[in-house]
Parts: structure tokens; C-alpha cells; sequence
């Protein structure tokens, strides 16, 4: 029996809410962040907890963490490290044009107030954030729910990592936008790991690589201090 128009598109908006919960609340913490004047000790703790409440919450029944390719997808998220610090790595004034840095994309500063780089606290929850809870919430949003959705509005009928040149490029795009001044290697980063998806099948492939990505970049901001990529 067919649904009727206004049941099915209750049914779909049911359907993903769980992948995209997580995600407006977490960008529901970035607008805040600016507006709200919290301790960091206490507001990034705040965040973690939260964040891996709502997911807990909203999200677990569709999460699964299983990879089908781990090496793989462990090598892609080192690679997709590799490319982010590149340019600036081998061209320090990069990023310095009104090209990355702008009124659209924002500026190339931390998030984190100086005097808060050296509390343990504060690092240890922004790289929980970063490793473990942004991956996960973002792969839900952009390649769970959002790949899919663009190619068919009833999403869950369509398989995780089905291929349509418009769902696919639309999803990088819009992937790199929300990475500010680092537009440009986000829309590479978007592009692997929507590759990665169409390759696997598995979104949890595509949260390792994340994930692996993630990991790397905040052990290279602990090394080098380039706080900068912490927005």
C-alpha cells in the first residue's frame, strides 16, 4: 500500500532525525561560542558531554562503527592529514590572501583563548571533541544523511555509498564551506571520503578516516603549536 505524500514525508523527516540532530546541535555550539562568554575549562567539557549525550540519545540505533576496509580507510585519513597542513607546511603566507581569509569564511585563529592552550583540561576535551565526536557526528550528517537525501528525499530507501554525480559533488562542496579558511582542502577531504563511502558502502569507514585525520592533525598542532587549525 502506498503511503500518502504527507505520511511518507513525516516518515523520511522521522527518519533523519537521527543523523541530523547531532549535527545542529553542534553547530548550534559554534554559533554560541562567539555570543557566550564561558570559561573554556568548563564550556569544551560542557561540549564533549553534551555532544556524546545527544548521540547517545538520538543516534544509536542507526551508528555503526563497522569498518569493511580498516587499512584502507586508516591510510586515506593519514593522506587526507598530509594535504590539509601541506600548503601551509611547504608555503607558509598561504593562507594569508583574501581567498581563505574573508567575511564568508572567517579568519585563521583559534577558537581556544591563549591562556587556555596550556590547561590540560581544555586540550584534552578539544582533541576528545576532534577525534572522537566529530567524525562521527559529521560523517552522520554529510555522508550518512545528506549524500542520500540529495539523490531521493525518502533517503533510507537508498543504499549508504550510492553513486550520483550531483549528491556527490553538491555534499564535497558543501563540506568544504564548513571548514572556513581551509575551504580549499576540505573540498579535497570531502571528495576522499565521499570516494571512500561510494568504495566501501560503510559509513564506518569513512568516521576511521575521519577520525585518523582528526588524530593526526591534533598531534601536529600539540608538536608544532599551529593553533590556527583549531577553529
Amino acid at each position: 500500500m502506498k503511503l500518502p505524500v504527507t505520511a511518507a514525508t513525516a516518515r523520511s523527516a522521522s527518519a533523519a532525525l537521527p543523523y541530523v540532530i547531532p549535527f545542529a546541535v553542534f553547530l548550534g555550539f559554534l554559533a554560541l561560542q562567539n555570543i557566550v562568554a564561558a570559561p573554556p575549562e568548563i564550556e569544551l567539557p560542557l561540549r564533549v558531554v553534551v555532544l556524546a549525550a545527544v548521540l547517545v540519545l538520538s543516534s544509536r540505533r542507526v551508528l555503526n562503527l563497522q569498518s569493511a576496509s580498516p587499512l584502507n580507510s586508516t591510510l586515506l585519513g593519514v593522506m587526507v592529514f598530509l594535504i590539509w597542513i601541506g600548503p601551509d607546511f611547504f608555503f607558509p603566507a598561504y593562507r594569508s590572501s583574501g581567498l581563505f581569509q574573508n567575511a564568508f569564511t572567517g579568519q585563521l585563529q583559534s577558537s581556544i583563548p591563549a591562556q587556555a592552550l596550556t590547561n590540560p583540561i581544555v586540550l584534552g576535551s578539544r582533541i576528545v571533541r576532534a577525534v572522537v565526536l566529530v567524525p562521527i557526528i559529521e560523517e552522520l550528517f554529510w555522508r550518512g544523511w545528506l549524500m542520500r537525501w540529495l539523490i531521493q528525499p525518502r533517503f533510507e530507501r537508498v543504499p549508504l555509498g550510492t553513486y550520483a554525480h550531483a549528491a556527490f559533488w553538491t555534499t564535497a562542496v558543501l563540506f568544504a564551506s564548513e571548514h572556513g579558511p581551509f575551504w580549499d582542502v576540505g573540498l579535497v577531504a570531502g571528495i576522499l571520503y565521499n570516494w571512500l563511502l561510494v568504495r566501501t558502502k560503510t559509513l564506518g569507514d569513512c568516521i576511521l578516516a575521519h577520525a585518523v585525520t582528526n588524530a593526526c592533525l591534533c598531534g601536529y598542532v600539540m608538536a608544532t603549536h599551529h593553533w590556527e587549525y583549531w577553529l
